[in-house]
């Protein structure tokens, strides 16, 4: 065994610079494909249906890629083909998208842009924990988070900025403005140009000098699968039960999104248990049915965080606009002045996001992963909380201080704690499981917020921040029960039975 050396700094920045260039394109992405799906023709209630591709694109793809990039070596390395070629299917679809000429293609467009940047995304978080020992690992994830912060203030702000300069912000009915245009033009360039420099820049360690490190943990003993039957019939009976209350109560009908992915999860684990078949599907779902401890807990952390955040994407410009503002008519003057100043302010808490990047690691340093993120967690609750009670729109920049120190440690602190904790072998398909504690609770809120609403809060939007705010606050709560690094006991689905 031999200790896994240090990094620099510059080293570090050149490693999570790609990141930049992925969350450029993401939050081209976030901010501009409803403007193009309207402008295209699409209902405004038609809208959703069409974005469920995000989140569905990436719990697909990214345990595959993870899975793919274990078992990659060429010459460019493990990870760093996956960087390259995700990139480039991304930026070619940010050079055609807002060019579509028709809804359908331009749906089409964004279920390839997504598997895209998710093609990337998920090798370099598994990079990370490749390259860096688990001292250093939390500054790692910290830069990506700057990147991350970086990226979504330039990129969100983008099509305004073209507009100061002069360039073209409207355009013919079922035209995209030229300001969109350039800034997805621009946005293909910056992506492309910042996985290469990531690319060109770094070196990967071959698979048996990784193996080699006092770092990596021990390979995870086979997993039992024979028992898989029995989490699978509860999935499958809680989604019949789901369906049937749809049916007999008149529902929500986005709820049937819920019972459809806990029906084909159950059946999932129910061909688990039974089938002897071998390959890439059930290496996968063994790895989700047998992952580490550590994994599972950070896992209902990630749902609350996860879930608090769609939330607040979810109907942040409805609440601030109804309440502070007094309008919930689109087309008046006070309800798109309020839309404007929620656009500042989710600029804002990337913005924070990136400066909290910075502080992490030092906080990490006097306290431990931990109590970082649960303290991280807990400012990002407060400031959702603060909605319920703010009544001036600029005091709710200081709601999204804490935001954005919720928001940089999401995306850095659970990976941290979670590379320490996996096989070197399987870092990548950990990673891309662990994605399916992001998108699960953003499908759920995406199901039931509205329902929750209607039955409970008189369909008032600004008690959806609560219900986010007091989810971060259960989120940091249960961050206290993750196991610390060296710890980790054999989980007892890995235990193999005699016969």
């Amino acid at each position: 065994m031999s200790r896994k050396p240090e990094l620099s700094f510059w080293q570090i920045w050149n490693m999570c610079f790609g990141f930049l260039g992925i969350q450029f394109g993401f939050a081209l992405q976030n901010a501009n494909v409803s403007r193009i799906f309207q402008t295209l023709g699409a209902n405004v209630n038609d809208i959703p249906a069409l974005w469920i591709a995000a989140p569905l694109t990436g719990l697909i793809v990214q345990p595959i890629i993870g899975y793919l990039s274990d078992r990659t070596w060429t010459r460019l390395g493990r990870r760093r083909p996956y960087f390259l070629v995700g990139a480039v299917l991304a930026s070619l679809a940010l050079l055609v998208m807002p060019n579509a000429p028709v809804l359908w293609m331009a749906a089409g467009l964004l279920w390839v842009l997504d598997a895209s940047i998710n093609v990337s995304m998920e090798p370099f978080r598994a990079f990370v924990g490749d390259q860096l020992p688990p001292r250093q690992r939390p500054a790692g994830y910290a830069v990506q988070s700057f990147f991350i912060g970086l990226g979504s203030v330039i990129a969100s702000a983008l099509p305004w900025l073209l507009a100061q300069l002069g360039v073209q912000n409207t355009a013919a009915p079922g035209h995209v403005p030229e300001t969109v245009k350039l800034a997805f033009y621009v946005g293909g360039g910056v992506l492309l140009g910042a996985v290469v420099w990531t690319v060109l820049s770094t070196r990967e360690y071959p698979p048996q000098q990784l193996r080699d490190f006092d770092d990596a943990a021990a390979a995870q003993p086979t997993v039992n699968t024979a028992r898989a039957w029995r989490p699978g019939l509860l999935l499958l009976i809680a989604g019949a039960l789901v369906l049937l209350a749809i049916r007999h109560f008149a529902l929500e009908k986005e709820l049937y999104l819920l019972g459809g992915g806990l029906l084909v999860f159950g059946l999932l684990f129910a061909w688990l248990s039974f089938s002897q078949r071998s390959g890439m599907l059930r290496d996968v779902m063994s790895d989700l049915y047998g992952m580490p401890g550590t994994m599972r807990q950070l896992a209902v952390v990630q749902f609350f965080s996860w879930f608090a955040l769609f939330a607040m994407w979810i109907y942040t410009t409805p609440a601030v606009t109804q309440v502070l503002y007094g309008s919930s008519d689109t087309a008046s003057a006070a309800y798109n002045e309020g839309a404007n100043w929620v656009g500042m302010l989710f600029g804002a808490y990337n913005g924070f996001a990136a400066l909290a990047a910075m502080v992490i690691p030092l906080l990490v340093r006097r306290l431990d992963l931990r109590w970082s993120h649960l303290i991280n967690l807990w400012l990002g609750g407060v400031g959702l909380l603060s909605f319920l009670f703010i009544r001036n729109p600029d005091w709710l920049l200081v709601s999204m201080l804490g935001v954005g120190f919720a928001w940089a440690s999401i995306l850095s602190l659970p990976y941290a704690m979670l590379s320490d904790n996996l096989p070197a072998a399987k870092m990548g398909v950990y990673m891309g499981i662990f994605n399916f504690f992001i998108v699960i609770p953003q499908l759920l809120a995406a199901s039931v917020l509205g329902l929750l609403l209607r039955l409970f809060f008189h369909g008032q939007p600004i008690w959806a921040l609560g219900l986010g705010g007091a989810s971060l606050i259960v989120a940091g709560l249960f961050t206290l029960r993750v196991r610390e690094p060296g710890d980790e006991a054999i989980p007892a689905a890995t235990r193999v039975t005699a016969g």
